[in-house]
């Protein structure tokens, strides 16, 4: 595997190094204690990352869901980034994408049975949360990117570093993008190395574990995104779906608004000879001028064998387009991904790990062994 290239803004730097200033003195009101952090009588497993971008939360996210909902009930708390609504909001399969954000959206459409919030206080949420009724009420929160939301003292906190920008060889904001220094992923109780090769060597291994150096208490594991079947955004539209290998001679357009779309890139040049590429900003809520701009790519291309490709996340922002034609909706399709380890036996470690967790909990001590 190729070693990943990190570029630092170096003229920046000076503003890294205020940056930095206030946030080890915040993480110091902190682990002094002069700001207060809050525990609950309920396992709270954080998921987050110390970077800003894409590192696979909502898919890692979904994981633990099916993990555990067989088991226990499930409640997913999120900030509900970008949404244009306040306080506290239960997500339902029906909200607006504007009213709760597209990943809570997305969650509650797959999850339909797990409670989904949105709130940006978290502390007040998860009070919220455990004032319901008591046979309703979950067995476990998964707090999605809480990690720098230290008012909450998770139960068990899992960080998450994309394999393809080593957080060791990243700086700060504005000159990189960690959010925090890197001590900060001493909080952790696992580290997952996300977007990895499943074709790693034992050499990479090495690598990414020196470069983090993690504490005797920290368990490292190795993920990586499975792409599944291509499927319509609009099905009552568009019936058919894809495999990944039915692509190869249809011209790709792919539309994105993530954070970080090189992965999924990477994976659709393997597929087509012919692949064009419109990326916006992450959460990106469209426009008609988008829409214009993407319809004029996909006419340029004199074929009728076409389809625009967008990501799961995007999908949900998509449906919510109240001026979109019929023939753009015909054309959309989604690539679903969901996380995979790299090594079998890590994943059977990790799954016991959380199990473990949540079952041993205070809360759940009382609760039968399922």
């Amino acid at each position: 595997m190729d070693k990943p290239v990190v570029k630092i803004r170096r003229a920046l730097l000076p503003f890294s190094w205020l940056y930095g200033i206030g946030v080890d003195f915040r993480n110091c009101l902190f682990n002094n204690k002069i700001l207060k952090q809050h525990s609950f009588d309920i396992p709270v497993i954080c998921v987050g990352n110390i970077t800003v971008g894409g590192t696979g939360k909502t898919p890692h996210i979904e994981y633990l869901i099916r993990l555990l909902s067989p088991k226990y009930r499930v409640a997913v708390l999120s900030r509900g980034y970008k949404r244009k609504s306040k306080g506290f909001r239960i997500v339902d399969t029906n909200s607006k994408v504007s009213d709760v954000g597209d990943e809570p959206l997305q969650i509650k459409q797959k999850f339909p049975n797990t409670l989904v919030v949105v709130d940006k206080n978290r502390v007040s949420a998860i009070k919220k949360i455990l004032s319901i009724e008591k046979a309703e009420r979950p067995d476990v929160i998964l707090l999605d990117d809480g990690f720098q939301h230290r008012h909450v003292k998770p139960s068990l906190s899992i960080l998450l570093a994309d394999s393809n920008r080593p957080v060791y060889e990243d700086c700060l904001l504005p000159a990189g993008r960690l959010r925090e220094p890197l001590k900060g992923k001493d909080r952790a109780s696992i580290v997952l190395v996300t977007k990895c090769d499943p074709d790693m060597q034992p050499i990479d291994y090495r690598i990414y574990s020196n470069g983090l150096d993690l504490f005797p208490y920290q368990q490292l594991f190795f993920t990586s995104l499975d792409y599944e079947d291509v499927k319509p955004v609009f099905p009552e539209l568009q019936s058919e779906t894809f495999l990944l290998d039915d692509l190869r001679k249809k011209h790709l357009f792919l539309v994105t608004g993530i954070a970080t779309p090189g992965p999924l890139v990477d994976k659709l040049e393997h597929k087509t000879y012919n692949l064009y590429t419109l990326f916006f900003p992450d959460h990106h809520f469209f426009t008609k001028e988008n829409i214009q701009k993407i319809q004029r790519t996909v006419q340029s291309v004199d074929d009728d064998n076409k389809i625009i490709i967008t990501t799961e996340k995007d999908a949900t922002r998509f449906r919510a387009l109240s001026f979109l034609d019929e023939d753009i909706k015909k054309m959309l399709y989604y690539i679903p991904v969901r996380v995979t380890f790299v090594d079998e036996n890590e994943r059977n470690t990790f799954n016991l790990k959380i199990l473990k967790h949540v079952r041993n909990h205070q809360t759940n001590s009382r609760l039968p062994k399922k």
